[in-house]
C-alpha cells in the first residue's frame, strides 16, 4: 500500500520501486520532496477538440485533487489549423453580399417576376374595362368564325353595346369600326350587313348627327363620292373599293328601314348601286369587271325587278354597256365568258322560273331545274359534268366502259361478282317488291291528277 502509483490519466500503469531512482527505503516524506520527483516526467496527452463545459466551481485545476474532478479542459488555448485561401474567398464574399436574414423572401438572381396588371385603379377606384375596339374586334371575330351563331349572339352583343355606347363618339367610333371590319375581313360583308340591319333597330342610342343607321349611311357616302377616282386608281386602291361595293350591295339586300307601306329597302342604296355600276364598266378592267358581275350575280333580280315596278330601264342600260365592253374591251377570256354568261343569266330571268312545272310532265325544254337533282360526275382531270351538259351521254358511255373493262379484269383473275338477287332474302325481297308496287302506284295517281 506504500508502493507509489501515478494517478495521471495515461501515465504507467506499473508501480515504482523507490530504490531504483536512489531514493533511500524508510526516508521522510519531507527529505523525499526535497530531492528529486517521485513520478516519472512523461510527454503530456494530446488536448481534445472539444473541452467539457467548465464545472460551476471557480477552483484552480490543482484542486481537481480535491473536487474529485481529472477531467478539467486545460487553461491553454485550442490551437486550430489555419484558414485556407478557400476560406478567405468565401469569407469576403459573404461580406460583399447584399443579402438579409430579414428579408420576407428569398427570390434568386435572375429570376423573373410577372407581375399582373391590376383590374381596378386603386387610386380612382373604378374597373379597367376593355375598350370599344376590342370588343368589337371579339365580337366580329367571332361571327366571322362561327356564322351560324348570329341568331343566338346578336342580342347579347347588341346589349353589350348598348351599355358602353352612351356619346357621340363612341356612336361614330362604332359605325367605323363596323364597316371597316366588314370590308376588310373576307367574306364578311353578308354577316356585317346583318348586324348592321339588327344594330339599326335595336341599338336605342340616338345623338344630334343622327341614330346608327343614319351614321353607317353618312359613312357610305364618303366612299361613294370617291368612286370615279378609285375605278381608275391603283390595284390596293381599286381592291378597297370592290369591298366596299360588295358590302353597299349586301346592305341593300339586308338594311330594313320602316316606311309609309311598312319595311322596305333603303332607296337610296337603289341609286348608289347604279352610279356604282356605271363607274365600274367605265373602266373595264379585269378588276372591274369581275366586280361588276359579283354584284349582278347577286342583287341583278332585285334590282331589275324594283326599277321594272317604277318602269324604268336602268338594267337594259346596263347590259348594253356589257354588250359594248364585249366588242371593244381587250379584258381577258375568261372575264369575257363571265360576262356572256351573265348577259345570258339575264336573258333568262335571272334563273327564275314563273310557273312550276308538274314533275311527272317536266322536261328539259320545259323545266330549268330539270336536272337539278341529278348526280355529279367527274372526269379523270376532275371536271365536273351533269346530265345537263350536252356531251353528258359520250362521257357518261366512257365512264361505264372503264367501268366493264375492270370489270372483265377482275372476272379474268377469278374474281366474281356480287349477285345480289341470290343473296337477297325472302323477307327483304318481298319488302322490295311492295316498295316498288307502292312507287308505281304513287306515279299512276300523280299522273292521273
Amino acid at each position: 500500500m506504500n508502493d507509489p502509483f501515478d494517478r495521471a490519466p495515461g501515465a504507467g500503469r506499473s508501480r515504482v520501486n523507490p530504490g531504483e531512482y536512489g531514493f533511500p527505503v524508510g526516508a521522510s516524506a519531507a527529505e523525499e520532496e526535497a530531492k528529486s520527483p517521485i513520478f516519472i516526467q512523461r510527454e503530456p496527452l494530446r488536448q481534445p477538440r472539444t473541452c467539457p463545459p467548465p464545472p460551476e466551481s471557480t477552483s484552480s485545476p490543482n484542486s481537481g485533487a480535491d473536487t474529485g474532478s481529472d477531467w478539467n479542459c486545460p487553461k491553454k488555448t485550442q490551437q486550430y489549423p489555419q484558414s485556407t485561401p478557400v476560406y478567405n474567398e468565401v469569407s469576403s464574399i459573404v461580406k460583399m453580399s447584399k443579402l438579409s436574414a430579414n428579408a420576407p423572401e428569398f427570390v434568386p438572381s435572375g429570376f423573373f417576376t410577372y407581375e399582373e396588371t391590376p383590374l381596378y385603379d386603386e387610386g380612382d377606384a373604378y374597373y379597367n374595362e376593355p375598350t370599344l375596339a376590342d370588343m368589337v374586334t371579339d365580337f366580329l371575330g367571332h361571327l366571322s368564325s362561327s356564322p351560324g351563331s348570329f341568331e343566338t349572339d346578336i342580342e347579347y352583343i347588341t346589349n353589350m353595346l348598348s351599355s358602353y355606347v352612351s356619346t357621340e363618339e363612341l356612336l361614330q367610333e362604332l359605325v367605323e369600326l363596323i364597316y371597316s371590319k366588314s370590308t376588310e375581313i373576307p367574306n364578311f360583308s353578308y354577316m356585317g350587313a346583318r348586324l348592321c340591319n339588327y344594330l339599326s333597330h335595336h341599338l336605342t342610342i340616338s345623338t344630334a348627327k343622327g341614330n346608327f343607321r343614319q351614321l353607317l349611311l353618312i359613312r357610305c357616302q364618303t366612299e361613294y363620292e370617291q368612286r370615279d377616282k378609285a375605278v381608275w386608281g391603283d390595284a390596293e386602291t381599286q381592291k378597297r373599293f370592290h369591298s366596299y361595293v360588295l358590302f353597299l350591295a349586301e346592305l341593300y339586300l339586308h338594311l330594313e328601314v320602316k316606311g309609309a307601306k311598312g319595311t322596305e329597302r333603303a332607296q337610296i342604296l337603289l341609286t348608289a348601286l347604279k352610279d356604282l355600276m356605271i363607274s365600274l364598266l367605265s373602266n373595264p378592267v379585269d378588276a372591274n369587271l369581275i366586280c361588276a358581275v359579283k354584284l349582278l350575280k347577286l342583287t341583278g333580280s332585285v334590282l331589275d325587278d324594283e326599277w321594272k315596278s317604277r318602269r324604268q330601264t336602268h338594267m337594259d342600260e346596263i347590259i348594253q354597256r356589257i354588250e359594248t365592253v364585249l366588242l371593244d374591251a381587250t379584258c381577258s377570256r375568261d372575264v369575257r365568258q363571265m360576262l356572256l354568261k351573265l348577259v345570258e343569266l339575264r336573258s333568262s330571268d335571272w334563273g327564275r322560273v314563273k310557273s312550276a312545272t308538274v314533275a311527272s310532265s317536266a322536261t328539259p325544254d320545259n323545266d330549268p331545274n330539270y336536272f337539278m337533282n341529278e348526280p355529279i360526275f367527274y372526269t379523270e382531270d376532275g371536271t365536273p359534268f351533269t346530265a345537263a351538259d350536252p356531251d353528258f351521254a359520250e362521257r357518261y358511255q366512257e365512264i361505264m366502259d372503264k367501268q366493264n373493262y375492270f370489270h372483265d379484269l377482275d372476272g379474268e383473275n377469278g374474281s366474281e361478282g356480287f349477285d345480289f338477287e341470290d343473296e337477297m332474302e325472302p323477307e327483304i325481297e318481298e319488302a322490295f317488291e311492295s316498295f316498288c308496287l307502292e312507287t308505281e302506284r304513287k306515279h299512276q295517281n300523280r299522273g292521273s291528277q
